[in-house]
């Protein structure tokens, strides 16, 4: 079974994540990326490999990252912990500071039992599945030739850590937040200290939501996946915009003045056509994924904008950026890749160029937000089937294509099988949500009846 799933290794911790595992995945990451290019000149000048650790406030992240700290050291690599930093700033981290690689202790957005180990390369970027797949090889050996004397790693605070990410974003903006009021709902995650920091100095006024982390509450009813109270709070301090991260802050989801949500489709279309009216979106291409709004990419058209869609995943939508030389991609979700920026999702950078581009132009967040119009979209997830045979099944493949004919160009279909569950997604769009809802229903229905087990 693999271990990585689309996001690191992720699991209940003390559970299936445990701190052995975690020492011995450190181990094997010491071992696959830390003897790269450079490992000779290094030893020829008396260097180790280094890396850059950090984490969330979850309370196991205190032991996991010590089981982390501890085998990357009892590997020969000296490790700089940057302590509770959102995961975008640790991917920065890794660049700025010429790293071998690093290591971030989060599972996101998940509730706070869970835990996960991100794995970062030389660079800041993600890891292909080649390279985990090594690192997984690695693990099934049991002779590991370990060092010892002054050859084992050293442990250190890496003192400046948030402030070279700081200055790094404030860098970024094309215009200063003075007289916008902005609330921040941090998830009582790796943001807390972060966000206020940044988009007050940035100028402007910040009233802070969620940034009371005690170990256990993390995403726990704030945060981009519990937009309520950020809302609440726009409307009743009578602010110009919220911002929401999740736990590790790798996306960010927005409202308006009216606590109307601003989801990554909308994010997206207003970077894009700023950047685009700026001369700076490379070969003027938005990279989103299947699961991506219609009315993104007809706003995009009608602004002469391509759209390059991938499947679903932000490792997805890196790769094709990273392949094509894209400098915008994202997802609906609200992780959102600025590719002169940063080298994976980053929602205070996001946050922090949304809020800029209000600025900028004078614009609302809601007169931003009219950039695209969101067609009406329902999803259903049909379970007990056969997800193998979703796009084999004839019988399927009729229905859709029948749906597709009534729905023209006002409208359109998915279905797309779970890549971890025994169910198939069926999602329609169409010019009004009766209509998504009926088509949804009735292909809905001949999955369930085709592909049952």
């Amino acid at each position: 079974m693999r271990l990585f799933g689309t996001d690191g290794v992720r699991g209940l911790a003390n559970g299936t994540l445990t701190a052995d595992l975690a020492l011995s995945l450190a181990q094997a990451t010491a071992v696959v990326l830390g003897q790269g290019r450079s490992a000779e000149a290094r030893r020829a000048e008396g260097r180790r490999a280094k890396a850059v650790i950090a984490r969330d406030p979850r309370i196991s992240g205190e032991f996991l990252g010590a089981a982390v700290s501890a085998g990357l050291a009892s590997s020969g690599v000296d490790v700089y912990d940057a302590g509770v930093i959102p995961t975008p700033a640790l991917a920065f981290l890794v660049n700025d500071f010429d790293a071998d690689f690093g290591i971030m202790i989060s599972a996101s957005h998940n509730p706070a039992p869970d835990n996960g180990i991100k794995i970062f390369a030389r660079g800041g970027v993600k890891l292909p599945d080649v390279v985990e797949e090594r690192i997984e090889r690695y693990l099934e050996e049991d002779d590991r030739l370990l060092p010892t004397g002054a050859d084992v790693g050293r442990i250190a605070r890496f003192a400046d850590a948030e402030d070279r990410y700081l200055l790094h974003l404030l860098g970024t903006i094309p215009a200063r937040l003075d007289g916008l009021h902005v609330v921040l709902d941090c998830a009582n995650g790796a943001a807390s200290g972060v966000s206020p920091q940044l988009f007050a100095d940035a100028g402007a006024r910040v009233t802070v939501i969620g940034a009371d982390p005690d170990g256990m509450n993390i995403n726990d009813g704030v945060g981009s996946t519990h937009l309520g109270p950020l809302a609440r709070a726009v409307r009743e301090h009578g602010a110009d915009l919220g911002i929401a991260h999740d736990g590790d802050a790798d996306r960010c989801l927005a409202v308006d003045a009216d606590g109307q949500t601003i989801d990554g489709d909308q994010i997206m279309a207003i970077l894009a056509a700023s950047l685009h009216e700026r001369g700076e979106l490379a070969q003027d291409t938005l990279v989103a994924t299947v699961m991506s709004n219609l009315g993104l990419v007809r706003a995009m058209t009608e602004r002469g904008i391509r759209v390059v869609q991938t499947a679903v995943g932000d490792r997805y939508v890196l790769e094709v950026m990273n392949r094509d030389g894209f400098t915008l991609g994202g997802e609906q979700s609200g992780h959102v890749i600025m590719g002169a920026h940063s080298t994976t999702g980053d929602g205070l950078l996001t946050g922090l160029q949304l809020a800029s581009e209000m600025a900028r132009t004078g614009k609302t967040a809601a007169e931003l937000a009219a950039t695209m119009t969101i067609l009406p979209q329902t999803m259903i997830n049909v379970t007990g089937v056969d997800k193998t045979r979703a796009h084999a099944d004839e019988g399927v493949r009729a229905a859709v294509a029948a749906v597709e004919a009534e729905l023209g160009d006002t409208g359109r279909v998915l279905l797309r099988p779970s890549g971890t569950e025994s169910l198939v997604r069926v999602m329609v769009e169409a010019a009004d949500s009766d209509t998504a809802l009926a088509a949804c229903e009735r292909l809905a229905d001949v999955v369930r009846a085709r592909l049952s087990i």
